[in-house]
C-alpha cells in the first residue's frame, strides 16, 4: 500500500511538473474600444418651449460627419414652469448613473456694459427684463453676477439670495464698484475669478477665456448670460478676434458652458454682432437681437434654461483632437442647439 502510495504522488507530482513547463498560449479575446461623448443638448418648439419626452431614438448625432449612436438620454429639468404655470419635473429616460449634476441650475449673467447712445438704453432694458426674468428661478438654482467695461468685475458669487441679485441689477453694475467678492463654495465662480484677475482682462475675449477658465471644473452643466454689444476689430472688411477666443470656446465646451447672448444694440444688424452669434452657435446656445422684441428673447431664454436632455453617444475611434459635432431630431420638429465640436 505504501508503494502504490508512493507511487500515486509520484504521479501526480510528475504531473504537476509537466503542466508547469508546458508552454503557455495566448488567450485572445475580442474587445472593441467604445469612447462615450457627452452632449448636453436643449430642444425647443416654435414657441421657445422645451419639448419633453424624447428618446435616444429621437436624436441624430454626427460626429466628423459620420453617424454615431446615442446610447442613452437623461433629462434635466430646471426651475421654470411650462406656459400653464406647472413646473418642468426631471423626466430620466434610459439615465445613465454616470453623471449626477448637482440640484439646481449654475446660471452666469455677463453684462458688457457702454454707455454709446446705440447700446445704453437697450442695456437699460435689459437690466429691467433680467430683474423680472429671476421669477423663474427657484431655490435650488445659484446665479453669479459679472460685468465687463474696460475688465471684468465681479459682483456676486453663485448665490440663491434673490434679492440681493436684484439690487445688484438695480443699482450696482450702473452706478457703483463692487467690493472684495470672498467665495460662496463649493460651487464657486470666484475660486479661479477673483476681483485682481478680472483687472488683467482688458477686451471681452480675455474676460470669456477667464470666466470660461473658472466654470470648466465645476460639475454639470452650466449657462452664461451675455448682454451686451460684442466684440472684434474690423480690418476693411474682416472682423478679427483676439486669440484669446478660440481656447476659450474650448473651455467653455470642454466645462459644458452654454452661451446665449442678448444683443443690446438700437439696430437691425451690425458687425460686433458676430462675436456674440459665434460664441452662442460654438456652445450650443442662441443669439437674440432685443431692440424691438426684448421680451420675447426674455421668454425663449426661460424656456432653454428649463431643462436639457444629456445626451451619452458613443464614439468608436479613439483618434485624439477636436471633432466636430451636429444634433438633429431624427423623428421630431424643433431646434436642436448643441455645442458644435469637443477634444478627444
Amino acid at each position: 500500500m505504501r508503494a502504490a502510495g508512493g507511487i500515486l504522488v509520484g504521479v501526480l507530482a510528475t504531473g504537476l511538473i509537466s503542466a508547469a513547463q508546458r508552454p503557455q498560449l495566448p488567450r485572445y479575446t475580442e474587445r472593441v474600444d467604445v469612447t462615450r461623448v457627452l452632449v448636453d443638448a436643449r430642444v425647443t418648439d416654435g414657441q421657445g418651449q422645451p419639448i419633453l419626452g424624447l428618446q435616444p431614438g429621437d436624436f441624430r448625432v454626427r460626429i466628423d460627419g459620420k453617424t454615431a449612436r446615442v446610447e442613452s438620454v437623461q433629462w434635466i429639468a430646471g426651475g421654470a414652469v411650462d406656459r400653464d404655470g406647472v413646473p418642468v419635473s426631471a423626466i430620466d429616460v434610459t439615465a445613465s448613473a454616470e453623471v449626477l449634476p448637482p440640484p439646481g441650475r449654475l446660471v452666469v449673467f455677463l453684462f458688457q456694459k457702454d454707455f454709446d447712445p446705440s447700446r445704453i438704453i437697450g442695456f437699460m432694458r435689459l437690466l429691467i427684463e433680467t430683474r423680472r426674468f429671476l421669477d423663474t428661478f427657484d431655490p435650488s438654482d445659484r446665479i453669479a453676477v459679472v460685468s465687463f467695461d474696460s475688465h471684468v468685475k465681479v459682483w456676486l458669487d453663485f448665490t440663491d439670495d434673490l434679492p440681493r441679485v436684484r439690487r445688484v441689477l438695480e443699482r450696482g453694475i450702473l452706478f457703483e464698484t463692487p467690493g472684495s467678492v470672498e467665495p460662496s463654495g463649493p460651487p464657486s465662480l470666484v475660486e479661479r475669478l477673483s476681483q485682481a484677475k478680472g483687472q488683467k482682462t482688458y477686451s471681452m475675449e480675455k474676460s470669456l477665456l477667464a470666466i470660461a477658465d473658472a466654470l470648466e471644473p465645476l460639475a454639470g452643466a452650466k449657462s452664461l448670460v451675455l448682454v451686451g454689444h460684442g466684440w472684434g476689430r474690423l480690418s476693411g472688411s474682416s472682423l478679427f478676434f483676439d486669440r484669446e477666443y478660440g481656447p476659450a470656446v474650448d473651455a467653455f465646451q470642454a466645462g459644458r458652458v452654454t452661451v446665449f447672448t442678448l444683443d443690446t444694440t438700437d439696430a437691425d444688424s451690425h458687425t460686433l454682432e458676430a462675436g456674440l452669434m459665434m460664441v452662442a452657435e460654438d456652445t450650443g446656445g442662441f443669439f437674440e437681437r432685443t431692440h424691438l422684441f426684448s421680451r420675447r428673447a426674455m421668454n425663449r431664454l426661460a424656456g432653454a434654461l428649463a431643462g436639457h436632455y444629456v445626451l451619452f453617444v458613443e464614439k468608436p475611434f479613439g483618434e485624439k483632437g477636436s471633432h466636430t459635432i451636429a444634433v438633429d431630431l431624427a423623428r421630431r420638429k424643433g431646434t436642436v442647439m448643441a455645442k458644435s465640436a469637443f477634444v478627444g
